[in-house]
C-alpha cells in the first residue's frame, strides 16, 4: 500500500443496496489515477467518502496518515475537490469568489492567492466579470481555481468533462497535465476513456462497486483498456 493515500476495505450502502464493495488501493504523492466505469458503478459515491461528504458505512482512509475518521479536520485541509457542482456564485465577479474561498481558509493575502490562480487558468482578464456571465467551460476553468485555493495535497475530480465543448475540454486537460507536473495527487472519475488516459499515471476501473482493474498508465494501452472496461461492465447497466 502506497504512503499518501490508502483506501482499505471499503463498503458503502444504501438501505440494503451496496455502492462499494470492499474497495482498497493505495496512491504515492504525484500520482494521478483515472477511474473508470459506467453511470451506478459507484464512483462519485467513492470520491464523496473521500472528499468527506459522504459517510462510508465500514472501511479505512488515511491521506498523509491522517484517518478520515478520527481526524476528520487534518484530513479535510488536504482535499481540493470539482464536483457536478461549481460551488460558486453567480452573483459575484471571479476574482471575488476566489477571495471569498481564500479568506475561509485564513490565507494570509487572499487576494493575492485569488489573482495568481486566474492567472493560472486564464481568467485574469476576466476576473471583475460576474460568473453568470460565463460559459460552462469558463465555470470550470474557475472551479479548478476554486479546488486549488487551500493548495490542496488531494484534487479530487467528478466528470470534470461534463458538458465541456472541445476547446474547453482541450485547455482542461492542459491544466490537469500541469497540476501533475506539481505533483499533487490527483484522482479523476469518469466514463470517457480518452479524456481519462491523458493525464494519468494510474488506470482503474470501478465496475458493480468492485475496484476490478488497477494498473500503471505505461503498462496499458487504450485497447487494453477498453477491452478490460468491456469485460468488467458489460451487463452491469447504467444507474
Amino acid at each position: 500500500m502506497s504512503d499518501f493515500l490508502t483506501v482499505k476495505n471499503l463498503f458503502k450502502e444504501y438501505e440494503g443496496y451496496r455502492a462499494l464493495r470492499g474497495v482498497t488501493f493505495g496512491l504515492a504523492k504525484g500520482d494521478f489515477l483515472s477511474l473508470f466505469g459506467p453511470n451506478g458503478a459507484g464512483k462519485s459515491t467513492l470520491l464523496g467518502i473521500i472528499s468527506t461528504l459522504v459517510s462510508p458505512t465500514s472501511g479505512q482512509i488515511e491521506i498523509k496518515g491522517f484517518d478520515l475518521t478520527e481526524e476528520p479536520e487534518q484530513f479535510k485541509k488536504q482535499l481540493g475537490v470539482i464536483s457536478h457542482h461549481s460551488l460558486l456564485y453567480d452573483h459575484m465577479t471571479a476574482l471575488e469568489n476566489l477571495v471569498f474561498y481564500a479568506s475561509l481558509y485564513k490565507l494570509k493575502d487572499p487576494e493575492k492567492t485569488a489573482v495568481e490562480l486566474l492567472r493560472v487558468v486564464e481568467l485574469y482578464p476576466r476576473r471583475h466579470s460576474r460568473v453568470g456571465q460565463f460559459s460552462r467551460g469558463m465555470r470550470q476553468r474557475l472551479s479548478v481555481a476554486r479546488a486549488l485555493v487551500n493548495d490542496p495535497s488531494l484534487l479530487l475530480l467528478d466528470e470534470p468533462y461534463s458538458g465541456l465543448d472541445q476547446d474547453a475540454a482541450a485547455m482542461l486537460t492542459e491544466q490537469l497535465a500541469e497540476l501533475k507536473s506539481k505533483e499533487r495527487t490527483v484522482i479523476v472519475v469518469t466514463h470517457n476513456l480518452d479524456h481519462g488516459l491523458n493525464s494519468a499515471t494510474k488506470v482503474g476501473i470501478l465496475a458493480a462497486g468492485r475496484l476490478v482493474f488497477m494498473e500503471a498508465r505505461n503498462r496499458v494501452d487504450r485497447a487494453l483498456l477498453e477491452a478490460e472496461y468491456l469485460r468488467h461492465v458489460q451487463g452491469d447497466g447504467e444507474a
